[in-house]
């Protein structure tokens, strides 16, 4: 009896893997090819969310890339949705366009059952450590105020990513969730859970609040990304990222977001810009 208590009590109090950077695991097969797997954490609903295939992708390129030569920090990256990938096993077939002293750039395709789903380019440089010479932040307090939505505390499955990452939203501008209409603008924060945030969980806040389309529409649902470029600015402090989501217009089945990331030290580390699809009426 005293052996299996043991066991337990070491199960219970064993560490657990970070769920972002081990989610984030990608294996080298060969010929510039990694495998990856989607997992049920990092989704929304039953597809992979955008901004980690993102930051998978990316993942693959870094790796690629360290393969021949130094290496270097994702400065950029510009990815087609081209299908929505299944949870499951994926493929990712690297090529490199570019090795530079100051610029590299590598192309990512993400494969699933043979069919392309997803393509990008990553461009690889050196993130600054010095403070901007100038920079236009948002107006989101540096840790979300203790009426901010937490996202974990729903059942909803179309959410579970707020379950392995701290999302909040600012409950003032989510006027989607009081059943109200309001400016398509979102403002919220996140950060990993179990870990510190690095670049490629910037480059996932930058995809992460709900699309602010909510807002205008009414109408909830999957709001598929078409394309979506980001630049990445900075390292993360440790502590929330704060994130403003705007759409400047809603026009027929598009609309475009700009989202603006900021970290606890008040420097930008992730700007991007999307054109998706407004959710079915």
């Amino acid at each position: 009896m005293w052996h299996h208590m043991t066991t337990d009590l070491t199960a219970l109090t064993a560490p657990t893997a970070p769920p972002f950077s081990s989610a984030l695991a990608v294996e080298p097969v060969g010929d510039g090819r990694y495998t990856a797997e989607l997992g049920p954490d990092w989704a929304v609903g039953p597809k992979a969310h955008g901004g980690f295939l993102i930051a998978l992708l990316v993942k693959a390129g870094l790796a690629r890339l360290a393969t021949e030569g130094p290496a270097v920090d994702p400065v950029a990256v510009s990815t087609d949705f081209l299908r929505a990938p299944d949870l499951g096993s994926v493929e990712l077939a690297t090529d490199v366009v570019k090795l530079g002293r100051t610029v590299s750039v590598v192309a990512v395709r993400m494969l699933q059952n043979g069919r392309t789903m997803l393509t990008a380019t990553v461009t690889g440089g050196a993130l600054p450590d010095t403070e901007p010479l100038w920079a236009d932040l948002p107006d989101v307090p540096a840790e979300p105020p203790a009426d901010a939505i937490d996202r974990s505390a729903e059942e909803s499955s179309a959410f579970r990513i707020a379950r392995v990452c701290d999302l909040r939203l600012d409950e003032p501008t989510a006027a989607f969730v009081r059943g109200e209409k309001a400016p398509p603008v979102l403002r919220g924060w996140a950060r990993p859970r179990g870990e510190p945030a690095d670049v490629l969980f910037a480059l996932v806040a930058g995809d992460i609040l709900p699309p602010t389309v909510f807002n205008v529409t009414g109408a909830f649902g999957w709001a598929p990304t078409v394309q979506l470029t980001a630049f990445l600015r900075a390292r993360p402090a440790s502590g929330w990222l704060r994130i403003e989501s705007r759409t400047a217009a809603v026009t027929g089945q598009w609309f475009d977001e700009d989202v603006t990331v900021v970290d606890e030290a008040g420097r930008i580390v992730c700007q991007a810009r999307q054109l998706a699809l407004t959710p079915a009426r």
